[in-house]
């Protein structure tokens, strides 16, 4: 199969995911929006959708995200198969009419997650346990669009589909050091200290990461019983 990943920047790429395709044989693009424009309309499969510093709203400081609302209206009403992870699925919401807002405290750890009897059902959500802990790094959250199905719970919403596309606010593609060097960035507006945070990320990572791996693998699955 062919993949687009449509990024944010440096710090926010496919990561384990990107792994996890290239073990199985599949191709994947990435396509940083930020610097290239408007993503390719078609010849690919599959889209990813990934994080970023940049939010909903800031479309004057980061005008890009207007081709980012056009493609992904084009890829949900198409019915390419679009998976969008933080930023991904705020952006995802929002070209769906859902507002997306500022939380209160900035999350930056993992979180109780459960799914919902829907998200149990699943083809994408469901490979996951009811209840499991999902990172999250993230200052603002969506509400679930109309017409979208809500799938896991959390601190704030965690995730939705909506036809052929999902949003999940947690992170399934990240890396001990994106994660920890995201965290940095945020200095003292995260909830607990760098430093536990990291022992955190060393207790609970490798888990997580066998989670996103499986998260991966059904996303692509879902994708080629669609093509």
């Amino acid at each position: 199969m062919r993949l687009l990943a449509v990024t944010h920047g440096p710090l926010v790429g496919p990561e384990l995911f990107a792994d996890v395709l290239a073990e199985d044989g599949h191709e994947l693009r990435e396509w940083e929006i930020v610097r290239s424009g408007a993503p390719p309309g078609d010849g690919y499969d599959a889209v990813l959708v990934f994080g970023g510093k940049q939010n909903v709203g800031e479309e004057r400081d980061y005008p890009w995200l207007h081709d980012e609302y056009t493609a992904i209206k084009r890829w949900t009403e198409d019915g390419t198969p679009l998976l969008g992870v933080c930023l991904g699925a705020q952006t995802l919401a929002h070209a769906l009419g859902a507002p997306v807002t500022r939380v209160e405290q900035p999350l930056a750890g993992f979180y109780e997650t459960t799914l919902t009897e829907a998200g149990a059902a699943d083809p994408l959500l469901g490979v996951l346990p009811r209840s499991f802990d999902a990172l999250n790094a993230n200052g603002y959250t969506f509400a679930i669009p109309v017409g979208a199905t809500e799938l896991a719970r959390g601190p704030v919403n965690q995730a939705f589909r909506f036809g052929n596309a999902w949003g999940v606010q947690f992170h399934p593609e990240v890396r001990r050091d994106q994660a920890l060097a995201w965290f940095a960035a945020e200095g003292r507006s995260l909830p607990k200290p760098l430093a536990e945070l990291e022992r955190d990320l060393d207790a609970k990572l490798p888990a997580w990461q066998e989670l996103g791996r499986s998260l991966c693998r059904a996303f692509v699955e879902r994708a080629g019983a669609s093509a």
